[in-house]
């Protein structure tokens, strides 16, 4: 099992105890995938920072998930169900919250201007 599977496993896990149902939309056809199991799919991949969906689907390719779903369906039906995975990520959020109290935001520093320029800068002055 690659660490894709380890970790859908567990989000999917996770979402279902979050919500009742399992697929969002009436489909005359029934998918291999669940609306579930997709929002787990993309979290999944945001979780491991796979930014591209061609990487997302070389990874995909090599789980457990091999063939369940294409990249323009897949694509579709993520765009369409974007309202149901904000919500999921804000119970997410809720739940993995109440038991912290403290929190540490890590972030990268941002050049506001060049050190040539910084005596004449007026952005960000302290007095």
């Amino acid at each position: 099992m690659n660490n894709l599977d380890a970790i859908y496993d567990f989000i999917l896990n996770e979402i279902r105890k979050l919500t009742i149902k399992e697929n969002f939309y009436f489909k005359p056809i029934k998918p291999k995938l669940s609306d579930l199991e997709l929002i787990a799919i993309n979290i999944s991949a945001e979780y491991l920072s796979i930014d591209s969906e061609y990487q997302l689907f070389r990874y995909l390719s090599n789980s457990k998930l091999k063939g369940m779903i294409e990249r323009s369906v897949f694509n579709r039906r993520k765009r369409k169900l974007f309202l149901h995975l904000e919500n999921i990520r804000k119970l997410m959020v809720a739940k993995f919250n109440e038991m912290e109290t403290t929190f540490i935001v890590d972030s990268m520093p941002l050049e506001i201007c060049k050190n040539a320029r910084a005596n004449r800068s007026k952005i960000c002055k302290e007095k």
